[in-house]
């Protein structure tokens, strides 16, 4: 099965395609470019280098966060449009997944950190077990400082991946003892393992719908809570009856 693999929930914009559990080109980068600059000219791309018609995509597989509420927004539509249009199955695979699928390294908790702004991180921990990557503690939001605390109580050793642990944390915060940070390279998202998880998911039958899939972002945006703020009659009206 050919896959083409999206992840665009940081400020990485990252493009894979895969076949059959190999991976046949990747284009990740960071730069100051936008995603709704820089995404489609990277899906050419990676088509190109692997030497693969658009057509020949069996599938797509989509990053859909925690992460970045723009980021996830772009990445979503293309990746629906194209599953539209080419007729292919969409899966969705957690951004925060894909990111601990990176390091399989067994014996140590993988804490994976997306920035959620103002000090917070979106945060969600694994571990590899014999049966594959399993999940140990399931997402949540909490202050960064509080998960440093957390993972210096856990009396084994953790190692932290994500955009947060590259902007908050590493060389600008002092660290638990049983507390790393990942390398350079391996500590950012990349494609290549939404590919690779999209695959297993399609191959288990696995399939979205492409007219409903949505982007999971854990909590509002700041647009939303500060519009709320500002008129507070027009958010009462419109928050749901159960809510009111």
């Amino acid at each position: 099965m050919s896959i083409l693999a999206i992840d665009t929930a940081t400020q990485v914009s990252s493009v894979a395609v895969a076949k059959e559990g190999r991976l046949l080109s990747e284009l990740t980068m960071q730069g100051k470019l936008t995603h709704s600059e820089t995404l489609l000219p990277h899906i050419e791309s990676v088509l190109k280098m692997a030497a693969t018609a658009k057509e020949d995509l069996e599938g797509i597989a989509i990053s859909i966060g925690p992460g970045s509420f723009t980021g996830l927004r772009i990445g979503l539509a293309a990746a629906k449009a194209m599953s539209y249009a080419l007729n292919i199955p969409l899966v969705g695979v957690s951004t925060l997944k894909a990111l601990a699928y990176q390091l399989p390294v067994p014996g140590v908790r993988l804490v994976c950190l997306l920035d959620a702004q103002k000090g917070n991180a979106y945060v969600e921990s694994y571990r590899w077990e014999d049966d594959g990557l399993e999940t140990v503690e399931t997402v949540k939001v909490a202050k960064i400082s509080d998960i440093l605390v957390d993972c210096g109580a856990l009396g084994e050793q953790v190692i932290l991946l994500g955009d947060a642990v590259q902007k908050k944390i590493a060389g600008k915060l002092e660290l638990p003892a049983n507390v790393r940070v990942a390398m350079p390279h391996l500590v950012m998202p990349r494609a290549a393992c939404v590919a690779m998880l999209g695959q297993a998911e399609l191959a288990a039958g696995h399939v979205d719908n492409v007219m409903d899939l949505e982007p999971v972002y854990i909590r509002r945006s700041e647009a939303e809570v500060l519009w709320e703020k500002r008129h507070p009659e027009e958010a009462k009206a419109t928050k749901p009856t159960e809510e009111m």
